[in-house]
C-alpha cells in the first residue's frame, strides 16, 4: 500500500471522472492521500473531498501563484476550516515560485511568511512549493524554527536537502525520479536518510515514465516506488512500508 502525499484531486482535470477514480484508488494500492489546497477555493474543495473519502486528508493554503489573495480575511477562513475539519493536517501548499514571477516576489514572500506564522499558531506542518527561489525559501523557513513540514516536488541541491533534513524536514519526490534527465533528483533521493523521504504524484501534473505527457493520477505512484527501491537497493515492499510510515509521521495520521 502507498501514501500519495501530494495529489490535487480537486483539479479541473478530474472533473469528468473524479468520483469514479477516487473510488478505485484503494483497489489500486493507495491507502492514504493528501490533497493540498492552492487557493482559498481549492482549499475548501480539498476539505470537502477529505470528508467524503475515508482515506483522503487535506491541507489548506495559497500557492505562490495565488499569493496576492492572502490577507487577514483569507487567513481567518483557513483557521476556521482547520477548526471545523480534523482531517485538515497541514498548511499548504505555500511557498515561493520565481520561475515565471507572475506574482511579484515581495507579495510572495509576505504571503509565505503569513502562512508559516499561521502554521506555527495552529501547530501544523507545512507543504512548501519552492521553485528557483532556494535562497529566499531557506531564509524564510529559518525564520520559523518551530515549523516543520515537507519541500514537495523537490528541486534543490543535495546540500540544501541535507540542511532541511538536519532541521527536521521531509523531502517529497514525484515522477521526476523516473525521467532520464533527473540527475539532481536521483542524487538527492539516493543520499538523504530513508526516514525523511515521501512519495507524491503532484497529479494531474508530473506523470512518471512511461506515462509522461499524460494526465497523472495517484494510481501511477507505484512507478516512483519502483525507482526509489532500485536507487536504494531495497524491495518495492520495503519502500512502500517506509514511505507510508514517513507520510503518517509527517502529517500526524
Amino acid at each position: 500500500m502507498l501514501f500519495d502525499t501530494h495529489a490535487h484531486m480537486d483539479d479541473h482535470a478530474f472533473d469528468v471522472d473524479r468520483d469514479e477514480l477516487l473510488s478505485s484508488l484503494p483497489g489500486q494500492g493507495i491507502a492514504l492521500l493528501m490533497n493540498p489546497g492552492c487557493s482559498l477555493e481549492s482549499s475548501r474543495n480539498a476539505s470537502q473531498l477529505s470528508q467524503r473519502y475515508d482515506y483522503i486528508y487535506a491541507a489548506v493554503g495559497s500557492h505562490p501563484d495565488a499569493a496576492d489573495e492572502v490577507n487577514e480575511e483569507v487567513l481567518e477562513q483557513y483557521r476556521e476550516l482547520c477548526k471545523q475539519n480534523p482531517k485538515i493536517k497541514a498548511i499548504g501548499e505555500i511557498g515561493l515560485d520565481y520561475h515565471y514571477e507572475d506574482i511579484p516576489r515581495d507579495i510572495q514572500k509576505k504571503a509565505f511568511r503569513a502562512q508559516m506564522a499561521l502554521a506555527a499558531e495552529l501547530d501544523l506542518p507545512v507543504i512548501v512549493h519552492e521553485r528557483d527561489a532556494h535562497e529566499d525559501g531557506m531564509a524564510i523557513v529559518r525564520e520559523f524554527p518551530n515549523v516543520k513540514g515537507v519541500f514537495h516536488c523537490y528541486s534543490g541541491s543535495a546540500e540544501m536537502a541535507k540542511q532541511l533534513v538536519d532541521m527536521g524536514w521531509y523531502i517529497g519526490f514525484t515522477g521526476v525520479l523516473t525521467f532520464k534527465n533527473a540527475r539532481k533528483a536521483l542524487e538527492v533521493a539516493s543520499s538523504i536518510p530513508l526516514d525523511r523521504l515521501v512519495l507524491e504524484t503532484d497529479c494531474p501534473y508530473m506523470a512518471p515514465e512511461p506515462f509522461r505527457g499524460k494526465r497523472n493520477d495517484p494510481g501511477k505512484l507505484y512507478r516512483m516506488a519502483e525507482k526509489l527501491a532500485e536507487l536504494r537497493g531495497l524491495t518495492v515492499e520495503e519502500i512502500h512500508a517506509i514511505t507510508v510510515e514517513n507520510g503518517r509521521r509527517l502529517y500526524r495520521i
